[in-house]
């Protein structure tokens, strides 16, 4: 057998595979052997058929299955003494029909695409600048989310005159076009000048205004609208009122305080002040703590420079998901998957490099803690605590142990960043809630 490889590129190469006779008939004999003492002929005796008519009904599968096995774990062989990383799986070349004569041919040829990486160098010392963000909650949010809190718990009415604030039931109709919908409009979403034609109105009023006078992202804002209906609601329009809808502020008493935290958490408007700035707090050191993983990970990609065979990767996705995905869909979805695959192959590197392993008890504990985290979005919280072990067994299970590996992937990056973050230069910043929007748009 004679294996080479053509590195026709910095990322792809060609592996070339031929055998010779040698190389697969002893194992194809054995194996016609074998069929030879069970098969089932008819005329013969189970087990007395001739080898050789055997061999005529049997021979070319047995060829083919016994060449195949051959190459699979040559091919894999060789690949593990390689220096370099393999990416995908080995794409063979095919070959033009009717190219291999399986009846009379000794010797046989086989290429192999193949896309990788050479060694991957991540320059970890006090020369690697990286920031860590810290978001300062300040008087001002506390004071809007209060606001909101008292605004979201408050008592629904249904006052005959509308106010600045309100919810406007009602239908808008274009002029033109024939263009209708019922919506609820929120005057707090679109301009003091547009609100203004809706304050101090009744049910049946019909105002009319242009829709100039709305901004175009208060047409979903405010109006709840698609762009498809947007583009037929044009020109001059009318809002004939159905009903006008108004919550009333919550007071700051036990009962609110009881509604937002649970029934006596806290006792005092000082408290729950407090208790609402503790929560926010918590809310953003996790947003933070998240945006500064991922601005971690992009300036260890860019430090890392790493080349991906782009080319073979698109081609080995299109085969590998065959039927399931278009070309056109893999070169939408590439970017993100390579950045994927790029950040996976550092993360990697650097637990290889620096003896990082996630173990299972990681993996049970960062369970927990996801589960944890989703019963206490739906309000049911410790009153799952019991029943814990049993919802991580059974997470941990699903998509046939997909869940485990996924689990233990995202444990050796939360490794492997902690690491990163102990090793290099982090410089800590604090910013205001603004300036955490603006840095996200960018």
């Amino acid at each position: 057998m004679e294996i080479s490889i053509d590195k026709h590129s910095a990322n792809q190469a060609l592996i070339k595979i031929k055998l010779n006779e040698a190389d697969y008939q002893p194992k194809v004999d054995a194996k016609l052997k074998d069929y030879a003492k069970k098969a089932n002929i008819k005329g013969f005796r189970p087990g007395k058929a001739p080898v050789s008519m055997v061999k005529n009904i049997y021979g070319t599968s047995v060829l083919v299955e016994e060449i195949n096995s051959i190459l699979g774990e040559s091919l894999n062989n060789y690949l593990k003494e390689q220096t370099f990383k393999v990416l995908g799986e080995p794409l063979p070349v095919e070959k033009e029909d009717n190219s291999i004569d399986w009846k009379t041919q000794k010797e046989f040829d086989f290429d192999y695409k193949i896309g990788f990486v050479e060694s991957i160098k991540v320059p970890l010392d006090k020369k690697f600048k990286a920031t860590k963000y810290s978001i300062k909650v300040d008087d001002k949010l506390v004071e809007e989310t209060i606001e909101n809190l008292k605004s979201q718990s408050g008592k629904s009415t249904n006052p005959e005159v509308s106010e600045a604030g309100d919810h406007i039931y009602g239908d808008l109709t274009a002029t033109e076009g024939g263009f209708t919908k019922t919506l609820s409009l929120d005057l707090s979403k679109i301009t003091k000048k547009l609100a203004g034609k809706f304050i101090g109105i009744s049910k049946d009023a019909v105002i009319e205004f242009d829709s100039k006078d709305v901004k175009k992202a208060q047409w979903k804002d405010a109006f709840g609208m698609s762009d498809e209906e947007v583009e037929s609601a044009q020109g001059t329009l009318t809002f004939t009122v159905k009903n006008i809808n108004r919550t009333e502020t919550a007071e700051m008493n036990q009962e609110f305080f009881d509604k937002i935290f649970g029934p006596d958490v806290v006792k005092s408007e000082e408290e729950f002040v407090a208790k609402v700035k503790e929560t926010l707090q918590g809310n953003y050191d996790r947003e933070s703590k998240v945006f500064t993983e991922e601005e971690l990970k992009k300036t260890l990609t860019e430090s890392a420079k790493v080349e991906l065979p782009e080319e073979f990767l698109k081609e080995w996705l299109i085969r590998a998901n065959e039927g399931k995905v278009s070309a056109e869909d893999v070169e939408k979805e590439f970017p993100m998957y390579a950045k994927q695959l790029v950040w996976s192959l550092i993360s990697n590197q650097l637990a290889t490099e620096n003896k990082i392993q996630a173990e299972h008890e990681d993996v049970i504990a960062k369970t927990k803690e996801m589960i944890r985290e989703q019963f206490a979005s739906s309000g049911l919280g410790s009153q799952m605590e019991d029943s814990m072990d049993m919802f991580v067994d059974n997470y941990l299970k699903g998509e046939e142990g997909q869940n485990y590996m996924n689990m233990l992937t995202s444990v050796q990056n939360d490794k492997v960043l902690a690491f990163v973050q102990e090793t290099v230069d982090m410089k800590e910043k604090e910013i205001s809630i603004d300036q955490f929007k603006e840095l996200l748009e960018n």
